[in-house]
């Protein structure tokens, strides 16, 4: 959760990190980077909505109505503290993720993903570190994964997965193998981390 000033400038170099983004460039280009400029909106709605005051609450707002324009535009519905550092969005267009879902660090979700509640619940799926969600894919419910878990494309999760390094594929969703995420995660926390140690 973004809290300060300093959390912010590492969720930002995480997510610029996990979305490729040259080192050499500083901001978004006016046409381009769309994703990168979402989700640098998105991490500053996070930063005001956690901090109290009048300065904060009036930026709050401000960047609210930024990120829902560009969840409009964009096609992505993804609230402020859902995420995790390292977020990456592969490709803009139909993304929906309930807002009482909680995604690790370094999270890699393509289109047309929903990550939703069912029956009449609020509640959400909680997915651990370094996880993979493919085009199409689905989570419903109050469904608990384990870290770097990849979600196969159009898979449908239904179930909790504590088992940690799985690949779940089909409708409903089943383990297929235990080859875990890391050809197509980028653990952006590791890399700004060690930088930082450096």
């Amino acid at each position: 959760m973004i809290k300060s000033k300093d959390d912010l400038e590492y969720y930002l170099k995480c997510d610029k990190v996990a979305l490729k983004i040259p080192s050499n460039r500083f901001f978004p280009r006016p046409f381009f980077d769309l994703i990168w400029k979402y989700e640098i909106i998105l991490r500053n709605t996070e930063y005001h909505k956690n901090n109290s005051g009048l300065f904060h609450k009036l930026l709050y707002y401000y960047n609210r109505i930024r990120l829902e324009r560009m969840s409009a535009k964009l096609s992505i519905s993804i609230k402020p503290n859902v995420f995790g550092p390292g977020l990456s969005i592969a490709h803009y267009g139909g993304i929906v993720v309930n807002p009482n879902a909680h995604i690790g660090s370094n999270c890699r979700i393509h289109e047309g993903v929903t990550i939703g509640a069912t029956n009449g619940s609020n509640r959400a799926a909680l997915i651990g570190d370094n996880c993979f969600i493919g085009s199409g894919a689905k989570v419903i419910g109050e469904v608990e994964l384990g870290n770097n878990v990849t979600i196969g494309a159009g898979a449908v999760v239904i179930k909790s997965v504590a088992d940690n390094n799985v690949t779940l594929v089909g409708n409903p969703a089943r383990p297929v193998n235990y080859n875990g995420s890391a050809k197509n995660v980028i653990c952006a926390t590791e890399i700004v981390d060690g930088y930082h140690r450096k």
